[in-house]
C-alpha cells in the first residue's frame, strides 16, 4: 500500500491527498510536520532530506515535492483523467504547476501572514497588486476554458486549487475576476478538492 508522511493543513499534503482521494487510491497516512513534529528524526530524514511535507512511498520508490509527487500519482494511477494520453494536453495542463507554485503561491504569502495574528504590513498593498495581477491572468485564461489545461480537471488545476481556495478568503470584491470565482466554484463539485482543501486548509 502507498505510504504518505504529511498533515492536513499543509498544502503540499493536501493537494497530494486531494490526488489519491481524486483517483480512488487506498493509502496509509503518517501524521507528520506542524504540531505532529517527526521531521528531524533520522528515519524522515533518510526519505526526505529536506525535513518537509509530504513525502510519499510506493512499493520501494520513495518521492518528495509535492508537484512531483502529483505527476508521478498522474502518470501512474490517473491515465485518461488527470493524466491524459496525449502529451500536448498534458502539457497544456503541467505548465500551471510551475506557475502556481512560483507565481501564484509566492505572491499570496505576504498576504496570507497579514492574516495571521503578528502578520507583517510592509509591502502588503504591492503584494496585493501582485496577487491581483496574478489573479487576472487565471481569470482570463479560464474565461475560455473550465479547467486551466482545458476541457478537464488536470495536475494543473491540482497545484493551483489550494492558492486559488485561499484567495477566495481574501478581501476580493465578490464580482472581481468572475471566471476565476466561476472555477473555484466547479472546483468544489470535486469532492475530494472539498474534502482535503475547502474543508482543511485556511
Amino acid at each position: 500500500m502507498i505510504e504518505v508522511w504529511g498533515r492536513s493543513s499543509s498544502s503540499n499534503a493536501a493537494k497530494v491527498f486531494w490526488t489519491l482521494d481524486e483517483l480512488k487510491i487506498d493509502y496509509a497516512l503518517h501524521k507528520a510536520g506542524g504540531e505532529f513534529g517527526g521531521l528531524d528524526t533520522p528515519a524522515y530524514l533518510a526519505m526526505n532530506p529536506n525535513g518537509r511535507v509530504p513525502t510519499l512511498v510506493d512499493d520501494g520508490l520513495v518521492l518528495w515535492e509535492s508537484n512531483a509527487v502529483v505527476r508521478y500519482l498522474a502518470a501512474q494511477y490517473g491515465a485518461g483523467s488527470l493524466w491524459p494520453a496525449s502529451a500536448r494536453e498534458r502539457a497544456a495542463s503541467d505548465k500551471w504547476m510551475d506557475w502556481a507554485t512560483v507565481n501564484f503561491a509566492v505572491a499570496l504569502a505576504p498576504l496570507r501572514q497579514k492574516r495571521t495574528p503578528g502578520g507583517a504590513d510592509a509591502g502588503l498593498a504591492a503584494a496585493a497588486e501582485r496577487v491581483d495581477k496574478l489573479a487576472g491572468l487565471l481569470d482570463r485564461t479560464l474565461s475560455a476554458s473550465p479547467y486551466v489545461g482545458g476541457s478537464r480537471l488536470g495536475v494543473g488545476d491540482v497545484a493551483l486549487g489550494p492558492h486559488v481556495h485561499r484567495w477566495t478568503l481574501l478581501d476580493v470584491p465578490p464580482d472581481r475576476h468572475p471566471a476565476l470565482r466561476s472555477y473555484y466554484l466547479r472546483l468544489c463539485t470535486h469532492g475530494a478538492y472539498k474534502r482535503h482543501i475547502v474543508d482543511k486548509l485556511t
